[in-house]
């Protein structure tokens, strides 16, 4: 099982680095605890760079000092040691000490889950599922007064769904290899609602069909056939669509209407699992209306500021090719303006699930303003990407093209935006620049 939790709500988690933080008061003599100081770096020093080495010397050393003031961070080294060398059983054994000494740290306790799930026992599922319970109590209980002011709350509350199902799904599998089907189901059933997913879909599609309820069955394997994706550690499509097609026609007798059913399950449970976006500035019934987000802050941008300006808007997304060899030639032209505070450029993005933006500026680190299109684009009916609007002094249209053509873009651009100038009796924007 791979458990892949998103990183806004853990992120908050204190890093817990190998070595030492500064040690509690000691209560032991100084001496003593000067030796054991000492043997645990001879410990460290005698391995080297050796992680077999390593992992021999600390548990020497544990023999010696069993209540180690560094245990928690010997169990941590232990731990990583183990897994690099594929010693998962001395990991899990490591890293549930660690667990019982620091309940709190979510990021080892998720380690310990993954390696109960995979080389445990029926007591070691059942130990798991109480990690996994603790785990989800503790995601419900985070709040948006916890998150880095660098996410979204949009964002923020994307990532909770997405740990929440998470952990419900690996719940539901330890459920499922414990024999306790009912739990199984309603952790699969949870975890699907908050976060479609192919590998929830085929679970429920299994149980459905240990019930004998083909169509059951049936509905969600052709759920997991569309979400299904070679990243997401789901069944191959292959083999899914060889459990339809077997569901089907024990139901049916032959596969005839299979095709059909397959196309309509795949848009519905490829638009359920799209994260629904807020509908913003729903009343907005000009541009001068509309209040845009930052991407890079979250703060808002009021476009009732930029009255008597000329407005110069490149929408796109994180997906489409095309966007990505446009920017270079938008900012070119933005350039050539940057010395004129009445003529704005803004690059405003449309993407669906706005968790993939601020990755992708700081892959890409466009220089042009990024804000979220946030109802614009259906404003101005933006169907094809890219699309580069000029805005005139009044707020209407006075340029528009969809799609891109390298071959004179800069230049059409820049007339545009010379003759949304003039046509407001102002004198061209470039006059104003130094060649």
């Amino acid at each position: 099982m791979g458990l892949f939790l998103s990183s806004a709500v853990f992120a908050q988690q204190p890093e817990q680095p190998p070595s030492a933080p500064p040690a509690a008061p000691e209560t032991r003599p100084p001496l003593a605890a000067t030796t054991e100081k000492q043997d645990l770096q001879r410990a460290i020093d005698d391995a080297a760079n050796d992680r077999a080495a390593l992992v021999k010397n600390l548990e020497s050393f544990l023999r010696k000092y069993p209540e180690a003031s560094q245990r928690p961070q010997i169990y941590r080294a232990l731990v990583e040691s183990s897994l690099q060398l594929r010693d998962f059983p001395r990991a899990l054994d490591y890293s549930e000490r660690l667990v019982s000494l620091n309940p709190d740290d979510i990021s080892n306790t998720v380690l310990t889950i993954q390696l109960l799930d995979r080389y445990g026992d029926t007591p070691g599922y059942r130990r798991a599922v109480f990690y996994c319970s603790r785990v989800i109590e503790y995601v419900e209980h985070t709040s948006q007064s916890d998150k880095s002011p660098r996410v979204s709350p949009e964002a923020w509350e994307l990532s909770k769904r997405k740990d929440k199902s998470s952990l419900l799904l690996a719940r539901g599998g330890l459920y499922q290899k414990l024999n306790d089907i009912p739990n199984a189901q309603k952790d699969f059933e949870a975890s699907y609602a908050l976060v479609p997913s192919a590998i929830a879909a085929e679970r429920l599609g299994e149980i459905a069909e240990s019930k004998k309820d083909l169509n059951g069955a049936i509905q969600q394997f052709s759920r997991a056939f569309a979400l299904s994706d070679s990243n997401t550690g789901a069944t191959s499509r292959t083999e899914l669509r060889k459990k339809i097609g077997n569901a089907w026609r024990l139901a049916h007798g032959s596969e005839d209407g299979l095709g059909d059913y397959l196309l309509h399950a795949f848009d519905a449970s490829t638009a359920a699992a799209s994260p629904a976006k807020p509908t913003r500035n729903s009343d907005g019934k000009e541009p001068y209306d509309f209040v845009l987000r930052n991407v890079a802050d979250s703060s808002q941008v009021h476009l009732s500021d930029a009255k008597g300006k000329i407005m110069v808007l490149s929408f796109w997304a994180t997906w489409c090719g095309p966007c990505r060899e446009l920017e270079p030639h938008f900012e070119k032209v933005a350039a050539r303006y940057s010395a004129k505070s009445d003529v704005i450029f803004y690059a405003l993005n449309c993407d669906d699930d706005e968790s993939l933006v601020l990755p992708y500026l700081k892959e890409e680190k466009p220089k042009t303003p990024a804000l979220f299109a946030d109802g614009l684009d259906r404003l101005l009916r933006i169907d094809s990407f890219p699309t580069t609007v000029i805005l005139d002094r009044n707020g209407k249209i006075a340029f528009r093209v969809d799609g891109f053509d390298p071959d004179g873009f800069e230049k059409s651009l820049s007339d545009a935006i010379e003759r949304a100038a003039q046509s407001a009796g102002d004198s061209s924007p470039s006059a104003a620049l130094k060649p």
